[in-house]
């Protein structure tokens, strides 16, 4: 995937499935240290949740969602773990609160990440949308929606540009 092809408009994404995690699950759980020998997303998130949930490469298609609790990717400030995530297809986290640099470095490499207090509510499986402009987090399969805290007007456009360096790139007219 070149940087020209991750420009995308995700105001609202298409549904996809809900992988549930708890409460402060860190970046080693996200990517154990141990494949941080790469920094290519696509081998990255073949080793995503690798201790924590074996099966989750396997069986994660693009388009889903991962869900976690409270202060999601606390740890190290290393990027690897939201670009495993963007390697594995996920669309874009949803928790109760993030570690505020995993919540930047998401931005900042294109991931939508969106603060939700009902996140808790989601069930493992439950096909799920986002809605970055409205701040809002649709289950399909309850038929509910849980409000979200919404991404400010230009960390939204971040990430529909596909993160902070393509949209430099294209300020700067180097694209």
């Amino acid at each position: 995937m070149t940087e020209a092809d991750t420009e995308r408009d995700i105001d609202t994404t298409e549904p996809g499935r809900a992988w549930v995690f708890g409460s402060d699950i860190d970046t080693d759980q996200i990517i154990p240290s141990r494949f941080l020998v790469s920094s290519d997303p696509a081998e990255l998130g073949e080793h995503a949740f690798n201790d924590l949930r074996p099966e989750f490469s396997e069986h994660v298609e693009s388009g889903d969602f991962v869900v976690g609790g409270h202060n999601f990717g606390s740890g190290s400030s290393r990027e690897h773990a939201p670009l495993s995530l963007l390697g594995a297809g996920v669309d874009g986290v949803v928790a109760q609160s993030f570690a505020r640099i995993f919540y930047r470095n998401g931005i900042n490499l294109g991931l939508p990440v969106l603060i939700c207090p009902a996140a808790d509510q989601i069930d493992d499986g439950d096909d799920i949308s986002l809605r970055l402009d409205e701040g809002a987090v649709i289950n399909h399969t309850a038929d509910e929606r849980y409000d979200a805290d919404p991404l400010p007007e230009f960390l939204q456009t971040l990430v529909d540009k596909g993160g902070l360096k393509p949209y430099t790139k294209a300020k700067l007219g180097t694209e």
